[in-house]
């Protein structure tokens, strides 16, 4: 006998388990009924595909086994197994980072904390909020040697060898005061019927059922094996059959989450290719949302033989949170993940897929907006991924995306900004490069605001990059207010306006020439602005450019082999300081100044100064002159 020591996330996860999260102990159930389900899969799987195990007997099933006097509880099935090492691999360390994923996400809420155990892959250590000793007996599917594990979940656990008569795992759960609740048929019947009706393996129930006795008058126990779950393919079952519940405890039982999705779209496709698909959207984002490793929802069957269930190529990355079955009858069981990144089948699935949840989506925008909320609250910034990369869906999902605007509360959609448009408006507006709060106050938005015209508020970190190559919504130009070209939009044709802004331009031209000689390589340009009416300056970028901001962000990003573009400097002709400059001899405090209204632009725009202790000097110098 071997005895080992749990990782230290292990015995973290342990505690926090066993002492923190009783608020739903009865996932334990949920949890290790899953496992078992995808030890069938994978077992069938091999048999199915690799000759090694062709030969290996499968006989699927799931086996519950109570003993209620003895207060235990086998949980059986005919999977793949576990070896040695693997045993110790899944059940003493933290092999992936999921795990400790789930210990940083950990909020203090017993019962949200809970519902996140499933969701990390670490169901099995659940079974110790209703056990205080755990034997596991496994057999690799192909090897002769069988092992027992064993733990009370405190310090660590013992391996050594042990019999089992056919490939599969067995736990045994000594159930501890907690789990003696548990210890009844009726009870893991509901449970089972909650959590793991449509496992698509058959799971029985072997337990003393009490029957009434005529003859002897009397109730009389008799050991009754029952199958408690449908184990049907439910996806592949017509829509008129299924109930509402029947999809929602699908969902529950394929994700862990305990909440209803908030939406489910179930498609069958006959015809040059076969296929069905079941997909959800979960009532929450998943916390692996925004990583890199993020945890695939969707799961691929071949005529309802489990494939895989981390295959990024069955859904496009920014639908990410998109949870599922994708069922093909024409795919080949043994598709391998880098088969399918060049199959024709499933790029076709993918494709049409795709434009069944975007299309369902704007159903639900269309005829149920309050729905359509929830959603945008939890997947607006994915679906705005999907405009940066998703060419062929751009159109639909510039009808889902929604946005934060100058005009209304909350968010709206660019066909509710159309319809707002002023008479004679030539373009939808946008401001990037911030905090909400930070644009709202932009000088950039001051003649907007004068002209009563709408600007939408794009505070995402990716806006930026996105709608930098987004030009056009339904005919009409998509313009950002810190391109120098939006102002051409408020130039006043009036022939004697005209002529008064062309004398104010030579007016101003010795303040231009002065500006741009003192700030020198600092800037590209400095003109009269069309677009300023309280502020006395700004920059902005020219068409083409990367603003200051996407600038920085690149930088973040490791891309620095780009020559640095300069902004434009714009003045506002009509505002004290500028004709206070205008007046004022060519001196040092006439430099200050120059270099003030540079900095503060940058600044309102959000932008680190290069030279903070420059600009402090600056500015206790003007000050030392007006007090």
């Amino acid at each position: 006998m071997s005895k080992r020591e749990f990782q230290t996330e292990v015995n973290q996860l342990l505690q926090l388990i066993i002492h923190s999260l009783y608020s739903h102990p009865e996932i334990f159930l949920r949890e290790l009924i899953s496992n078992s389900s995808d030890a069938l899969d994978k077992l069938r799987h091999l048999t199915l595909t690799d000759d090694v195990y062709k030969t290996v007997p499968f006989d699927p099933r799931i086996d519950l086994d109570l003993d209620e006097e003895a207060k235990t509880l086998v949980i059986a099935d005919t999977g793949i197994g576990m070896n040695e090492e693997e045993l110790v691999s899944h059940l003493g360390t933290i092999a992936r980072s999921g795990t400790k994923n789930f210990l940083s996400q950990l909020s203090g809420d017993a019962k949200k904390d809970s519902n996140l155990i499933g969701q990390f892959g670490v169901g099995f250590y659940s079974a110790f909020m209703v056990a205080d000793k755990i034997e596991v007996v496994s057999r690799k599917a192909g090897e002769e040697l069988a092992w027992r594990w064993t733990s009370d979940g405190k310090t660590g656990f013992e391996i050594e060898p042990a019999e089992r008569l056919v490939a599969g795992t067995t736990i045994l759960l000594h159930l501890n005061e907690e789990g003696k609740q548990y210890a009844n048929s009726w009870r893991l019947q509901e449970i089972v019927k909650k959590y793991s009706n449509h496992i698509a393996f058959p799971i029985f129930l072997t337990y003393d059922k009490s029957e009434w006795n005529e003859e002897e008058k009397k109730s009389i126990k008799t050991r009754t094996t029952e199958q408690v779950n449908a184990a049907s393919a439910l996806w592949r079952r017509s829509k008129n059959e299924l109930e509402p519940e029947d999809y929602k405890e699908l969902y529950k039982s394929i994700t862990g989450d305990s909440q209803d999705p908030l939406f489910w779209f179930h498609t069958k496709a006959e015809g040059s290719l076969d296929y069905t698909t079941l997909f959800y959207i979960p009532a929450k984002a998943p916390l692996d949302l925004y990583q890199a490793e993020y945890k695939v929802g969707v799961k691929l069957y071949v005529k309802r033989v489990f494939i895989m269930d981390d295959a990024k190529e069955l859904l496009p990355q920014y639908l990410r949170f998109v949870r599922g079955i994708i069922d093909s009858e024409d795919l080949p069981l043994n598709v391998s993940r880098e088969i399918l990144q060049q199959n024709r089948v499933l790029t076709s699935i993918r494709t049409a897929s795709v434009k069944k949840i975007l299309s369902e989506l704007k159903s639900i925008a269309t005829n149920h907006p309050d729905e359509f909320a929830k959603f945008t609250a939890e997947y607006n910034r994915p679906l705005k991924e999907g405009l940066y990369g998703d060419y062929a869906n751009r159109e639909t999902l510039l009808e889902l995306v929604r946005f934060k605007s100058t005009k209304v509360e909350g968010r709206t959609s660019l066909a509710d900004v159309k319809s707002r448009m002023k008479e004679g408006q030539k373009s939808i507006y946008y401001i990037t490069g911030g905090a909400e709060s930070l644009l709202r106050t932009s000088p950039l938005l001051e003649i907007y605001k004068k002209k009563d015209l709408e600007v939408l508020i794009l505070d995402d970190d990716i806006d930026e990059i996105v709608f930098s190559g987004i030009d056009k919504y339904s005919e009409i130009d998509i313009k950002a207010v810190n391109k120098a070209g939006t102002s051409e939009d408020f130039k006043d044709d009036a022939e004697a306006d005209k002529t008064d802004k062309e004398a104010q331009a030579e007016n101003l031209k010795p303040l231009l020439e002065k500006l741009k000689a003192t700030l020198g390589d600092r800037v590209k340009d400095v003109r009269v602005s069309e677009r300023l009416a309280d502020s006395p300056s700004c920059i902005v970028s020219d068409e083409e450019e990367p603003s200051i901001q996407m600038q920085q962000m690149l930088r973040a990003m490791g891309q620095t082999d780009f020559p640095a573009p300069k902004p434009t400097l714009e003045i506002n002709p009509d505002h004290e300081i500028v004709k206070k400059l205008l007046a004022r001899p060519e001196d040092a405090t006439a430099e200050d100044a120059a270099w003030l209204l540079f900095d503060q632009a940058l600044l309102m725009e959000g932008v680190a100064l290069q030279d903070p202790a420059n600009f402090v000097q600056r500015l206790n110098r003007i000050l030392n002159l007006s007090i």
